[in-house]
């Protein structure tokens, strides 16, 4: 017999249940991504629930974490009525159809219905390769986008799920204003702890037992991590 699960702790019931939906209710402070509004870290137990919005079929979840994001759109001091229309960084064809949906979509007709603000499909993806699994270095070239002629003299919300290097955003975000936006302004459901800085990578922290090394592997002796500078706040790259 199936039986529902939730996607941030795998516990038999609602798609979210209550211990998650307050853990993602109050997530550790969010500095700006340069001028990217993140709602929360892709890190721990926002991982988990993201993770199984993407991949597990969870599309229900698309409501909630919508408002997250409204939540910390607003309280960036974005007002609805600075924004013409809400579009999103769509994902490649390949993984659309994969999936049977596009994730940054479905969060973003949420946004938008939330914000009294309509959602317009602005952008197209050239290209079919999507930029998960792919390396770092190629990811910061990010993918190629065309705007459709309809971004003309818009003040445009783009969304997309996750940040990771940015590049996905400043694409949009460049195609947008070459067809014309008036402005542009990013948003994200989540950002990765190495663009905010100051965030705790260590897995056993930030991944459910279920993710964790077995004990009973070996233990290797690592060197110490030779000393990083992190960078906070807008300058964060």
């Amino acid at each position: 017999m199936f039986q529902s699960r939730c996607a941030g702790c795998e516990r038999v019931g609602p798609v979210l249940c209550r211990t998650c939906r307050f853990a993602l209710a109050a997530p550790p402070a969010m500095p700006r991504v340069t001028d990217v509004i993140a709602a929360v870290p892709f890190a721990g137990r926002s991982r988990d629930v993201l993770l199984g919005f993407k991949y597990a079929n969870r599309r229900q979840l698309s409501h909630h974490l919508a408002g997250l994001l409204v939540n910390r759109i607003l309280a960036s001091g974005v007002r609805p009525s600075e924004i013409d229309a809400v579009t999103w960084a769509p994902t490649s064809r390949r993984r659309r159809n994969r999936r049977g949906f596009d994730q940054a979509e479905l969060v973003a007709r949420r946004v938008a219905a939330q914000l009294g603000v309509p959602c317009r499909r602005l952008l197209e993806r050239q290209g079919g390769v999507a930029q998960t699994g792919l390396d770092r270095a190629t990811r910061l070239h990010g993918p190629v986008f065309r705007a459709s002629p309809a971004a003309s003299g818009q003040r445009v919300l783009v969304i997309d799920d996750v940040v990771t290097t940015g590049s996905t955003l400043r694409s949009a975000e460049a195609a947008l204003r070459s067809a014309g936006a008036r402005s542009v302004q990013r948003a994200a459901v989540a950002t990765t702890p190495a663009l905010v800085g100051g965030v705790d990578h260590h897995p056993s922290r930030h991944y459910p037992s279920r993710h964790r090394p077995s004990q009973h592997q070996p233990l290797r002796r690592q060197r110490p991590a030779p000393p990083r500078t992190v960078v906070q706040g807008p300058w964060a790259a």
